[in-house]
């Protein structure tokens, strides 16, 4: 499952999940308590977030960690990336 977080509104996140059809969810963060915890920002006045993404496991931990991301073409390399390392 992928899941994107944004400081958005849920609203907001939504319409702008569904303008650029995001084959994900786009989760609201608006006090963004996931933004600071997974180093997306800096500090809770950060307008905007990194975009960076995480690979947690079936265990939940951390698998890989990618500095930057395109949202657009991420979530195809990412699945990519895991079912290659399932085949393993």
């Amino acid at each position: 499952m992928i899941l994107g977080c944004s400081f958005d509104t849920a609203d907001a996140s939504r319409q702008f999940a569904e303008k650029y059809k995001f084959p994900f969810a786009l989760l609201p963060d608006t006090k963004r308590e996931v933004g600071l915890a997974y180093g997306a920002c800096d500090s809770k006045t950060d307008e905007y977030a990194r975009r960076i993404a995480y690979w947690i496991d079936r265990e939940g931990r951390i698998a890989e960690a990618h500095a930057k991301v395109s949202p657009a073409s991420y979530p195809e390399e990412q699945l990519a990336s895991i079912r290659a390392a399932e085949k393993k």
